[in-house]
């Protein structure tokens, strides 16, 4: 019955999506303007001198760009306690997320930014049916694979996972179609909350299944385990979507359809404890559809100029396809200039869509040549197509000084569920597919510089024993593609 009463409601969501698409422009100013005047009054509104704002020019004169770091001294005004630091009053909840030289970082949730979050993972989901007309997935059950919902306490404010947090914001009438159940999700250990989730999920009729692909792949792997079953598509015949984010789907799809049976119409979404950015609001157009009219004002820095001391900086109706972009955020949640560390490249202007490119300290560039996740894995997905082999997981570090001498190299760790029948050919048109794909690695190559790259499979589950080794098995956590050392690398090669 689900499905019949929301189709109405459906129609609705996916009208206001395309209305907010046709005005994003307008939407952005009218929301900066708004943030503006909200946080006039605010600490960190009196230190920016809020109050002689009148244009995007003002803003870059007195909003700096910052990361978590330099945001710091804000953001633990707002953890003590502090009202009114960098938005009006406290924090409904604290996303806890590691850091990197700051450790733990408390990422603000406000009563007015709450709404991004949940509501644009139901837009997303309502535009769906709207566009496909398939809303069956709504009458049975759903898993969204996720953290623990369990929260703590920061000074009176409840704190946790951003997966855990929107957990608690799940209506009741959904209610009923989640799995797994409450004490299942607040299980920390992954691998016996896997468990738990395949005795819970295995004997119903699972509709949509929700989560990051490489820890999708393991559960389905336990599924089948424990059924005896060929295909997922034989456990749940009903099985109508999936939803995911966080990483690129390609390099994982092929093992997950042959886990399945098929393909299953999908929708990929661009959350981040910081906001929800964008989601997939059409099924046959390149693309995430920005989330223009959310309470985030949206800047662009070309990534070549982000560590610059005085870096371009562009508002939405500024933008040009094929650039790659540092995205910068905006928020009523009290974040301000604040750039997550992620790299975008819109792929449309009518509407304005984008799809992600990597991390801005996810590269190689030992020699220069700034080699971006979007590189190595549109490498790796054509190369590991012609070859008919299936990988489950990689990523790429330098080799400046090879043990067995010679010139340096890119080094590929590489773990295949279907392994290439000729390693070496594969090797070679893997490095071929680099040189087409990013011209500095080409004339480095060339020149000499370093040596074609060298292909290191890893044996069964290596990648996901060394995320178990780091404490970063299962819920939102990912394996880097690319990184600018030998961090991951050097933990890798012992399996």
């Amino acid at each position: 019955m689900k499905s019949k009463l929301l189709k109405p409601y459906a129609s609705i969501v996916r009208r206001q999506v395309r209305s907010v698409a046709a005005r994003a422009v307008d939407a952005q100013r009218d929301i900066r303007e708004d943030l503006v005047r909200s946080a006039r009054h605010t600490a960190f509104g009196r230190d920016h001198d809020f109050a002689a704002i009148r244009s995007y020019d003002d803003f870059k004169a007195r909003v700096p760009l910052v990361d978590y770091e330099a945001f710091k001294g804000y953001a633990d005004r707002t953890r003590d306690g502090e009202k009114d630091v960098s938005w009006l009053g406290r924090p409904k909840y604290f996303a806890k997320t590691s850091g990197t030289t700051s450790g733990v970082k408390y990422i603000p949730l406000t009563r007015q930014s709450i709404p991004n979050h949940f509501g644009t993972a139901r837009n997303a989901l309502f535009n769906y049916y709207a566009e496909t007309g398939r809303g069956k997935w709504l009458d049975g059950k759903m898993i969204f694979l996720s953290g623990s919902p369990e929260m703590g306490d920061t000074n009176g404010i409840p704190t946790g996972r951003l997966s855990g947090i929107v957990n608690h914001q799940v209506p009741a009438w959904l209610r009923t179609n989640q799995l797994p159940s409450y004490a299942t999700n607040c299980i920390e250990d992954w691998e016996t909350k896997l468990e738990r989730i395949v005795d819970e999920t295995i004997g119903a009729d699972m509709r949509l299944i929700s989560g990051i692909p490489p820890w999708v792949q393991m559960y389905y792997e336990r599924l089948l385990a424990r059924s005896g079953k060929s295909t997922i598509l034989e456990l749940f015949p009903n099985l109508e979507m999936f939803v995911y984010g966080g990483v690129n789907f390609e390099p994982y799809r092929q093992s997950l359809e042959r886990l399945v049976g098929g393909r299953i119409p999908s929708v990929e979404t661009y959350p981040a404890s910081e906001g929800f950015i964008a989601f997939q609001d059409s099924q046959t157009e390149e693309g995430l559809l920005l989330n223009a009219d959310s309470g985030i004002f949206f800047e662009f820095v070309p990534a070549g100029e982000i560590f610059d001391a005085a870096p371009t900086r562009l508002s939405l109706g500024e933008v040009s396809t094929g650039v790659n972009y540092a995205i910068i955020l905006n928020t009523n949640a009290g974040l301000w200039g604040y750039n997550i560390g992620d790299t975008v490249e819109f792929v449309s202007l009518r509407p304005y869509r984008l799809r992600v490119t990597g991390r801005i300290k996810h590269f190689i560039s030992a020699f220069g040549e700034h080699v971006i996740g979007k590189e190595v894995e549109a490498a790796m997905r054509a190369v590991a197509d012609r070859h008919r082999v299936e990988v489950t997981e990689f990523t790429v570090a330098p080799q400046v000084s090879p043990p067995e001498g010679g010139l340096p190299y890119h080094e590929w760790f590489v773990e295949f569920a279907k392994p290439p029948a000729d390693a070496a050919a594969f090797a070679r048109e893997l490095d071929a597919a680099m040189v087409e794909q990013n011209i500095y690695y080409q004339d480095l190559i060339a020149g000499n510089v370093l040596r074609p790259l060298v292909l290191r499979p890893t044996a069964p589950g290596a990648f996901r024993d060394y995320m178990k080794s780091q404490g970063k098995l299962g819920g939102q956590n990912k394996v880097p593609r690319l990184s600018n050392d030998r961090g991951i690398a050097d933990q890798l090669a012992q399996f």
